[in-house]
């Protein structure tokens, strides 16, 4: 009878001790997906898979990554939203689902502020004007001027309404008080062979790794960058705020995020690997083949920098009254 006390207080005992021991102490003990909303082989992807690979190194445990494209991204980072709170399906989300979407459609099938424990800041690109060498200005001054005196008739490409690079430009008219006429297009892919062939004179580009070997080859040039410092990629074009109009900063931003009610003990785990991983030499490398910018904040910077960046875009979104539907 006393053996078998001892047997039941030693069990009772082992429980208490795993509940007062949080799962997130021993955390990942097993594969951890991660969920980028895009296909394989573009900026995100290079990004999830490199947050991916760091993650996995700095907590010794499968982080494997689940390409879920469409709709901007909406679909993929819906998935996050939906996932169970177990710290064992995360995401790398854009400014594009995270701040744009929620302003731009009549509705999105998540809600940014409810349904995320934001982890970190990854990465930013910066969007870049680039022309083709017909265009009859060689600088975004000229290019202001021109536009000016011909109204709606210089056509840029994008990769889509509402997209950041469209956004960028949207700010850009904006601030310069000259009106362009939008190309959309589906993506990247696509807007490169015709602007190399002139069909399109200038396109407003999201990721300099689809243009960088053009411009570098002369076949196409970058008049300016939309972030508020120069890129390493092309260290001789000025910004837009160099060019005339300070303040002017716009990057593609992409983070890591959680489904809402992931333990926080897990979030903070999740951020403090990556602010290690990213200051590897291969997380560089691997950052610089798509002219990206690391980043890393804790998860109340990230969740303050969504906060802003949907006040940001929200506000010219409605002023300009862009819809996507």
């Amino acid at each position: 009878m006393q053996r078998r006390q001892f047997i039941l207080s030693a069990s009772a005992l082992a429980t208490t001790r795993a509940i007062a021991q949080p799962a997130s102490a021993s955390y990942p003990t097993r594969p951890v997906r991660v969920i980028v909303p895009f296909p394989p082989g573009g900026p995100t992807d290079v990004m999830g898979r490199t947050a991916a690979k760091a993650l996995a190194e700095q907590l010794g445990q499968q982080f494997v990554v689940d390409n879920r494209a469409g709709a901007g991204g909406n679909i993929g980072t819906d998935a996050v939203a939906k996932a169970a709170p177990d710290g064992y399906t995360i995401g790398l989300s854009a400014i594009s689902s995270l701040a744009i979407a929620p302003h731009l459609y009549s509705s999105v099938p998540f809600n940014v502020q409810k349904d995320f424990a934001p982890i970190a800041l990854v990465g930013t690109t910066p969007c870049a004007l680039v022309v083709h060498p017909s265009a009859p200005f060689n600088d975004l001054k000229g290019m202001v001027a021109y536009a000016r005196t011909h109204p709606g008739q210089l056509n840029y490409a994008t990769s889509g309404i509402g997209t950041s690079n469209h956004l960028a430009a949207e700010l850009l008219q904006s601030v310069a008080g000259i009106r362009l006429t939008n190309v959309p297009y589906k993506g990247s892919s696509q807007i490169v062979p015709d602007l190399l062939a002139g069909t399109v004179m200038m396109s407003m580009e999201s990721s300099l790794a689809t243009t960088l070997q053009h411009i570098q080859a002369g076949k196409l040039r970058a008049i300016a960058v939309t972030s508020a410092q120069r890129t390493r990629a092309l260290p001789h074009v000025p910004t837009v705020a160099e060019s005339g109009y300070p303040g002017f900063d716009v990057e593609t931003w992409f983070g890591l995020i959680a489904p809402a009610a992931t333990p926080a003990a897990i979030v903070t785990r999740l951020s403090e690997a990556w602010a290690t991983g990213a200051q590897t030499p291969e997380a560089q490398s691997a950052f610089d083949t798509i002219s990206g910018n690391l980043r890393s904040t804790s998860p109340q910077q990230f969740a303050q920098f969504i906060q802003d960046e949907n006040q940001r875009w929200g506000a010219l979104i409605r002023k300009l009254g862009i819809k996507a539907d």
